[in-house]
């Protein structure tokens, strides 16, 4: 007798369950034999104060190598790179990592926008609420645009936004008004099989960004593969694109001026 999906599910998250449990107590354990050993090997008070109350265990971070994710430790790295390489007046970032324009406005004046503003304090950056469905700034007016990890979210709800299947298009014709003749324009967005995963983000076709960016000229493609063992492919192909189940594409516009 066959067993019913459910009942598959069911004994799966079941395991799960059990295996998570099962490495939290492991886990804990070698927490507590740790603990008092090192407390044996103190001396409590003469340079810090050593307290069961004061603990703050970590059962996580005890691994072979040091993890990250890979979409956004690469596609920040990628962008900064051309930026070192265009190297403009000043750039303009829309709703991107923090990371990224924290650290570009070392070497760069940047102006982040984001329809959630941070309370971000640096010199070379300012930091102001913005929609990106109705951007401030004239038409053809941005030389240094870029809005990475973004597009895929707009109408899906997730940030308090409202609910719009085509909110994405909308966000492009909003970046591609702004931009201006000859100017940059760094998008990058998850990318494989098309689909939309509601209410986190869309994962679009190479097909799709390089059209919906038409009339822009595309200087670079770059792909971040499910892989693990690769790293930033460039002049990655669109085969390539088509086999990743959630890879990162990182396209470089350009208008024509």
């Amino acid at each position: 007798m066959a067993i019913p999906l459910k009942a598959k599910l069911a004994k799966m998250n079941l395991l799960r369950w059990m295996y998570g449990l099962y490495k939290f107590l492991t886990g804990y354990v070698r927490f507590i034999r740790d603990f008092f050993s090192f407390r044996r090997q103190v001396k409590n008070g003469e340079r810090f104060t050593l307290r069961w109350n004061d603990r703050y265990p970590c059962l996580d971070d005890r691994t072979a190598t040091t993890g990250f994710d890979r979409h956004y430790i690469f596609h920040p790295a990628w962008a900064a790179r051309i930026l070192a390489r265009t190297r403009p007046e000043f750039h303009v970032d829309i709703s991107s990592s923090l990371h990224f324009c924290s650290l570009v406005s070392a070497f760069l004046p940047v102006r982040f926008y984001d329809y959630r503003p941070a309370d971000l304090h640096l010199s070379n950056l300012t930091s102001e609420s913005a929609d990106l469905l109705a951007l401030p700034f004239g038409k053809d007016t941005v030389l240094s645009l870029s809005c990475m990890h973004v597009i895929e979210h707009v109408g899906l709800g997730r940030y308090g936004d409202s609910l719009d299947p085509e909110g994405d298009l909308k966000a492009i014709a909003e970046l591609k008004r702004v931009l201006a003749p000859g100017g940059d324009l760094l998008i990058v967005v998850p990318v494989g099989n098309p689909r939309i995963l509601f209410n986190a983000h869309r994962i679009y076709s190479y097909e799709q960004i390089t059209g919906y960016f038409s009339p822009l000229s595309l200087q670079e493609f770059t792909l971040i593969s499910d892989d693990p063992a690769t790293g930033l492919i460039f002049n990655a192909l669109p085969e390539q694109v088509a086999e990743q189940r959630y890879g990162c594409g990182c396209f470089w516009f350009k208008r024509e001026p």
